[in-house]
């Protein structure tokens, strides 16, 4: 194997994979290099071609878009053909799709595996890697990214990991957007915030059951009869923003999904599980 990146990332990415078996790696910074081979064992090269020219394997864990093209360039020839890129580092899908490209122009493979969560996590072995690659380059990966982190999910092609990830990070900073929202309105109405955290952590609760009522059932197989109409979910969100003009809390979240129940009643949805508002997308 081999890592090209040391940083924060990139070093427990080196260490974990050590564990295997050995690793080559190369970084810009000395010390992260000095510090990789005293935390890890791993052997440092001069650069990071003399890494891909050492390794079949060679995994990418850098800052920036910009400088994991510029290794790839760098590293592609002395891979040589039949070589297997695994990026890791921080780039956008389309970052990706470019990278399988050049890849593919000098018979290597190349897998997009993004990191959900943090280092401390990768330390641990509890995050995951969302992956996305051809058929026969995510089943090369797979075993190499198993010495990492046990879970391993498989998106599709080229750049539906890096995706993935942005769109797992998306949902993320909305909902913490939501969350705050709640908070406020919950304590204007005199609601501790220990007893809201306990009521929205249930699984039939506003978190987990949009999810997994809504969106991993109805929308996923376009069932929309029954269940709470979007009528009656458009009544709860007016409630809610009633509910904040009252006690004076700014809603940004709240009040931009309220404009969306209101389109999808102009639509004729209004009867409808509010699960239908998914169709709003699909017109677009």
């Amino acid at each position: 194997m081999g890592v090209v990146g040391l940083g924060n990332m990139g070093g427990v990415l080196a260490e974990r994979l050590a564990r295997g078996g050995a690793v080559t790696g190369f970084d810009a910074a000395e010390e992260r290099r000095e510090e990789a081979a005293a935390r890890a064992g791993v052997a440092i090269a001069e650069s990071a071609a003399a890494v891909a020219e050492a390794v079949d394997v060679l995994v990418l864990s850098l800052p920036r878009p910009e400088a994991s093209r510029a290794v790839l360039e760098e590293a592609l020839e002395p891979l040589g053909e039949g070589g297997l890129v695994i990026e890791t580092s921080t780039v956008g899908p389309a970052d990706a799709r470019a990278g399988h490209a050049l890849a593919a122009e000098r018979g290597a493979g190349y897998v997009d595996a993004a990191i959900l969560s943090g280092v401390e996590q990768v330390g641990d072995g509890t995050s995951a890697f969302l992956v996305g690659g051809g058929p026969d380059d995510v089943a090369r990966a797979e075993p190499v990214l198993r010495r990492v982190c046990e879970r391993v999910f498989r998106f599709g092609g080229p750049g539906t990991g890096m995706a993935a990830k942005v769109v797992n990070n998306a949902v993320a900073h909305a909902e913490m957007v939501v969350l705050v929202e709640a908070a406020a309105l919950a304590t204007a109405e005199g609601i501790a915030l220990d007893d809201l955290c306990e009521l929205l952590a249930q699984d039939d609760a506003g978190v987990k059951r949009p999810l997994t009522g809504r969106l991993a059932t109805r929308v996923r197989e376009r069932r929309y009869d029954g269940g709470m109409s979007t009528e009656a979910a458009r009544k709860d969100s007016a409630l809610a923003l009633d509910m904040a003009r009252a006690g004076g809390v700014p809603l940004f979240c709240m009040q931009a999904a309220d404009s969306v129940y209101e389109l999808a009643l102009r639509a004729g949805l209004g009867r409808r599980d509010y699960a239908s508002i998914a169709t709003l997308w699909e017109a677009s």
